[in-house]
């Protein structure tokens, strides 16, 4: 790690992360100097990884033979392992750099054993799998000094550059409440989301190619079932964080970081269907967050319907119906909608005002990305000593605030989220879900605190 960045890093924690943005830099190509390393090679790791150049991966990681042959064959050059930290215990002065992209339970001790050595990392979203470990990546990228990222592509969009430049500027004018919803999650087939027939779920001979001991990491042991990998984990909250925590920062990450929320005071959640030993997520949700207010800007309530009716159009927004999911901020001046992702933000106005605004917009205070995509921007970042904007520094708060979400989304009722000593007032029983506990050999982080 080199004193400009180490300098950078510091002084940029110093000034407040958040508030920092970066370079239009991504017209420079991945340097083939950096050395990477890929923990996940099938499934969402492709999109990944194959964005580096393939003589720069040194060393790929799969605790599953069957989805990782295809990757293992395109980077032959690459050592390859199924567990990571006998990959970083004898490679780890091989590596500069690591892309992470396993399931969300994993992501943690991944992520810290990378930074522990001095290495950048990008973690696939979301963040991590419960609130103290969002809390403490966030620690960690500004102690080891590391350029972190979280890999949300909404927030590697020009479009939700629009949306904070649009709400800066006062287009929207005060905005006081955010709405958000998504499709109601089918048990019988979703191919992420799809229930098993009984609770606890059957017993299943674990497929040759899979390390199934693995493949659970920190979590603790259970016997396989089909149903677990190498999809489906995403409903089950032992492994995943189901649609809210798969998708917020996709749908809700424009809002957040636009109007500087921070975390919550209260999360509420309304629940149909929920599994009485709330270990997998119910088929049906709504959501709802307080934030107060910040500085000169007005409280939020934010909600996220999940399977129940869609929110109800209302006679100002000028449409006769909302897409199959999305995301509006209602302010006192415009109303602005987004689809599942920020891509394409435009103001709920006649078609005539919307052309004639798009030709005169405010006002571009941010600096705009020349390809869409984290990795590029985070290889970017390495190469020029600063931050991506979804570093862990922003991220992770943000992540913070919606995993307080999916603990009321789980588990129903009130919570009372007390930020400065990640508690849930008067609900003890979550403690062991803000922070879960680790497997033997599994635990990182905790010299930190």
């Amino acid at each position: 790690m080199n004193t400009t960045r180490r300098t950078f890093l510091k002084s940029a924690s110093a000034a407040g992360l958040g508030a920092l943005f970066i370079p239009n830099y991504l017209s420079a190509a991945p340097s083939s100097k950096l050395r990477f390393a890929v923990i996940g090679v099938g499934g969402r790791g492709v999109a990944s990884w194959s964005q580096v150049p393939p003589e720069s991966i040194v060393a790929m990681c799969d605790v599953d033979e069957r989805l990782a042959a295809n990757g293992f064959a395109a980077r032959p050059n690459a050592k390859k392992y199924k567990d990571f930290r006998k990959m970083f215990d004898e490679m780890h002065k091989e590596i500069d750099a690591v892309i992470i992209a396993t399931p969300d339970h994993t992501h943690f001790p991944a992520a810290m054993a990378a930074m522990e050595l001095g290495m950048h990392v990008l973690v696939e979203k979301p963040l991590a799998h419960n609130i103290w470990q969002c809390r403490t990546l966030k620690a960690a990228a500004k102690h080891y000094g590391v350029v972190s990222q979280m890999a949300n592509q909404g927030q590697t969009t020009n479009g939700i550059r629009n949306v904070k430049e649009w709400y800066e500027a006062g287009v929207l004018g005060e905005v006081k409440e955010v709405i958000a919803w998504q499709r109601k999650i089918d048990h019988e087939r979703d191919g992420y989301f799809r229930k098993p027939k009984t609770f606890p779920p059957q017993v299943h001979e674990v497929p040759e190619g899979l390390d199934w001991d693995l493949w659970q990491g920190p979590a603790a042991e259970k016997p396989f079932n089909n149903l677990y990998a190498p999809a489906t984990w995403r409903g089950f909250y032992d492994y995943g964080n189901g649609k809210l925590g798969d998708w917020c920062c996709h749908t809700l990450n424009a809002p957040h970081w636009a109007l500087d929320l921070g975390l919550p005071h209260t999360v509420s959640a309304e629940i149909k269907g929920m599994i009485p030993d709330h270990s997998f997520v119910a088929p049906e949700s709504v959501v709802t967050w307080e934030f107060a207010a910040r500085g000169n800007k007005a409280p939020v309530t934010m909600k996220w319907y999940e399977g129940f009716e869609k929110p109800e159009v209302r006679p100002e927004w000028g449409v006769d119906e909302l897409p199959g999911y999305g995301m509006i901020m209602i302010g006192d001046k415009k109303t602005l909608i987004t689809g599942g992702r920020p891509n394409d933000a435009r103001l709920l106005v006649p078609e005539e005002e919307w052309v004639e605004f798009q030709k005169n917009m405010p006002a571009q205070t941010i600096p705009r990305v020349e390809e869409e995509k984290p990795v590029q921007e985070w290889v970017a970042a390495i190469k020029n000593d600063t931050l991506p904007v979804s570093h862990f520094g922003t991220s992770a708060p943000m992540m913070e605030a919606f995993q307080v979400g999916v603990l009321a989304q789980r588990f129903g009722g009130t919570v009372k989220y007390d930020a400065k000593n990640m508690k849930a007032t008067g609900r003890p029983e979550l403690d062991k879900c803000i922070k879960e506990p680790a497997r033997k050999g599994w635990a990182y982080g905790e010299n930190l605190w």
